[in-house]
């Protein structure tokens, strides 16, 4: 059965970090793609970022590139989100999702989703 746990969630002020994480199991992690998304209040789910299967790739939705860093850790079976410079618009839940091979942007096209984390970003 695969899990993902996300992790590092939190309130913060404009302008901080935070790094958040996402824990696999039950899955040969280095065999999926993974992604980070979110979701605001009244909004769709949108993507945020993602990395292929050995961290060779990585993609970035225009609203957070250059603030955002997603990486993974294969031993470890966790990819991490890193934010920094986090504005009010950043405040959602997000997500961590998995894909088996090829790397995906869409929300249809991954398989396994955590539960969310929230992230609240104060002005």
């Amino acid at each position: 059965q695969v899990e993902l746990v996300e992790s590092g969630g939190g309130l913060v002020q404009a302008g901080a970090s935070l790094r958040l994480s996402c824990a696999g199991s039950g899955l040969t992690f280095s065999n999926y793609a993974m992604g980070w998304f979110r979701q605001a209040p009244g909004k769709e789910r949108e993507f945020v970022a993602a990395i292929s299967r050995h961290a060779v790739s990585t993609y970035y939705a225009d609203s957070v590139k250059g603030r955002f860093t997603i990486s993974r850790d294969n031993a470890k079976k966790t990819v991490y989100l890193q934010m920094n410079s986090l504005k009010p618009e950043d405040t959602a839940v997000y997500s961590c999702a998995a894909r088996p091979w090829a790397t995906a942007t869409a929300v249809r096209e991954f398989d396994y989703w955590g539960q969310g984390t929230q992230v609240t970003v104060s002005s």
